[in-house]
């Protein structure tokens, strides 16, 4: 099988620019693991930066070669968190949502690549100030939490340009081959995958939750905070997640501050639902959740990924030479 060697594979020695998104619901080590063994880098959820949850993580991934995701703004609170992942030697340590700067020295003596994920301008900036080694450019059409401003499209190029020669990583609406063979062509050398993976043999997710994510729409997704809200989640306003639409969304959407007053009692139902009741529970997806149409092991999907998008490098398109007269 042909291989697509990029910058981000040289710098991470993996065979397959596919890295998966540390979802903190769907990414154990089992589908860490899954990802790594196939080529690519499968990269462990942390949780809201728990320690506990990143030990679980690793020996789950056994003697695979994982990294470890941090969400920022919790690592403020728990920043032992950090001392956690690094004790574990990964060959790459991202954080996301929140200003790297307060912790970027300490990964770096610790000898570990800082992979830094942003969905603006002047977050890619400020992360390769930092020392950023990879960056993520993380547009709002992504599953889970994201930014607001940015498509994926827009927003890849825009911080190629602005902070090259750093390796750019592409996220957020990415499902398949055809999507990795355009963030390439946009300059970007690899991909982060959440929601394709969410749907894998290996992924924590229920079997209603994948079961749901293969029969939704991208129509059918949208931003919104109220599962924060209910959670009594500490996500900052800047960063709604996007979920597939059910009942407790229709409710509740557009109606944020309700929600707050009536918390107490909400919460109580949220958290009380069955684990396969979708009416109330969220299902993160991105938009690029109308290609994940089957339930497979990650290898699987890994190989499925590169193939297609060799295939559409390979065809391309025909440059026609014509002359004016």
């Amino acid at each position: 099988m042909a291989v697509i060697e990029t910058a981000l594979t040289r710098l991470l020695q993996i065979k397959h620019p596919i890295l998966l998104a540390p979802m903190g619901s769907a990414s154990g080590g089992r589908l860490a693991a899954a990802v790594t063994h196939a080529g690519g880098l499968g990269i462990i959820g942390s949780g809201y930066a728990d320690s506990v949850a990143i030990k679980k993580g690793l020996t789950e991934a056994g003697n695979a070669r994982v990294g470890i995701g941090l969400v920022t703004w919790a690592l403020d609170e728990r920043p032992g968190a950090l001392d956690a992942a690094l004790a574990a030697h990964p060959p790459v340590l991202m954080l996301s949502f929140g200003s790297p700067v307060p912790f970027a020295d300490a990964i770096k003596r610790a000898g570990c690549l800082l992979m830094c994920q942003v969905q603006t301008l002047a977050q890619a900036k400020e992360a390769a100030v930092s020392g950023a080694d990879i960056i993520i450019a993380q547009g709002r059409d992504a599953g889970g939490h994201a930014g607001m401003t940015r498509g994926t499209m827009g927003l890849v190029p825009a911080i190629v340009d602005a902070v090259g020669p750093i390796p750019v990583v592409a996220a957020g609406g990415i499902s398949d081959g055809r999507g990795l063979a355009a963030v390439l062509a946009l300059g970007a050398a690899g991909v982060l995958m959440g929601t394709r993976f969410a749907a894998s043999d290996e992924s924590l997710w229920n079997g209603a939750m994948k079961d749901r994510l293969i029969a939704a729409s991208g129509d059918e997704t949208e931003q919104t905070r109220i599962f924060d809200i209910v959670r009594g989640s500490a996500w900052p306003q800047q960063y709604p997640g996007r979920a597939v639409k059910n009942a407790f969304l229709d409710k509740w959407q557009q109606r944020e501050e309700e929600l707050r007053l009536a918390r107490p009692e909400e919460e109580k139902i949220y958290m009380n639902a069955a684990p396969d009741d979708l009416s109330i529970r969220a299902v993160w997806a991105g938009e690029g959740v109308d290609l994940v149409r089957d339930r497979l092991p990650a290898g699987d999907i890994v190989e499925h990924i590169i193939a297609q998008a060799i295939e559409v490098l390979q065809r391309g398109a025909t440059i026609v030479r014509t002359s004016i007269t």
